[in-house]
């Protein structure tokens, strides 16, 4: 019988999606959660293990008789000191992986930036550093936001291009990147396992397209059918920002504290890309991954969608009669 694949943070945004890939492939699979009793009772047709990152004895358990792992977890929100406890985590779980026979670890971290890196990008690159200097060959691919229904870093993005009719733009919205939509992450992330490995690399797995931050609000809104009226400024840091985001976002507040920082600098690939392993893959527009992460989209409690109808009514996009 074929070993099955671990797949660490499964009822998250990124596990969920890489899950039911994976299952429609007929891979054997054994998802990981802090609580498996509950994540059972929504998807009792999965095989359920309790896993904490910070538990080894819960680490070994998990990895009993398992060919790779897929570490999709981080603790950011778990508030102040959780570089400290990732960095434990990442060493445990490099261990704990060697002491259970594992093939391959894949992990999926964040792009570098061309500068000073955030706390919590910081946190990223140190948890793969730590996992690829194991003795488990580690794949750890780069990413940088994610567009889909459920990540928090697409939710901000989303949420202030729908729901202010005025954006002020600050210069640090002029920072690059490259979005990926869920949907290529997890072919990359199922290439990852399957690709040749024979010792730890790092691939970057950039979007199709290079953005700035300011490109993906507004084009964003244009996409929702909205054309917000906009005024650069040269103030207003990334630190006072995510302020105001406590009033417009339904993101995690101290999660979108720590994305917003790590705005300050281009995140671009710097490393060998991801693609260059599935040459036939043909990766989604910018666009259609945002159409797409749209179309999931779960009704809004009332109050909200009074906020972004009133912000439809102000900052509509004129319609092109031509």
């Amino acid at each position: 019988m074929t070993k099955p694949i671990l797949i660490t943070g499964a009822t998250g945004f990124v596990g969920k999606h890489l899950v039911a890939a994976l299952q429609a492939a007929s891979q054997p699979l054994r998802c990981a959660s802090r609580d498996p009793v509950a994540a059972a009772r929504r998807r009792p047709d999965l095989d359920w293990v309790h896993l904490d990152i910070q538990d080894e004895a819960s680490l070994r358990s998990a990895m009993a008789g398992a060919r790779a792992a897929v570490y999709l977890v981080h603790l950011m929100a778990d508030g102040a000191g959780y570089a400290d406890r990732e960095r434990a985590a990442a060493l445990a779980f490099a261990q704990a992986a060697e002491q259970a026979g594992l093939e391959r670890i894949v992990y999926l971290g964040g792009v570098a930036p061309q500068g000073k890196a955030s706390p919590h990008l910081k946190s990223r690159l140190d948890t793969g550093a730590l996992l690829r200097a194991g003795a488990v060959p580690t794949l750890e691919l780069r990413a940088g936001m994610i567009i889909g229904e459920g990540s928090e870093s697409w939710k901000i993005c989303r949420d202030l291009a729908v729901r202010l009719p005025f954006m002020l733009l600050p210069h640090w919205l002029q920072s690059r990147s490259q979005p990926i939509g869920i949907d290529d992450m997890v072919v990359a992330l199922q290439a990852g396992l399957t690709i040749p490995a024979p010792r730890s690399r790092v691939f970057d797995v950039p979007g199709p397209e290079e953005l700035s931050a300011e490109d993906i609000l507004l084009r964003a809104a244009r996409l929702r059918g909205l054309s917000p009226a906009s005024l650069r400024i040269p103030l207003l840091s990334p630190g006072l920002s995510s302020l105001w985001l406590k009033l417009v976002s339904g993101a995690d507040y101290a999660v979108a504290h720590e994305l917003v920082l790590g705005l300050t600098h281009d995140l671009l690939p710097t490393q060998a890309s991801l693609w260059s392993q599935v040459p036939d893959h043909q990766l989604l527009s910018f666009d259609e991954a945002v159409r797409r992460a749209m179309a999931q989209e779960s009704a809004p409690a009332l109050p909200v969608r009074l906020a972004e109808g009133l912000a439809r009514r102000l900052s509509r996009a004129p319609v092109n009669k031509t």
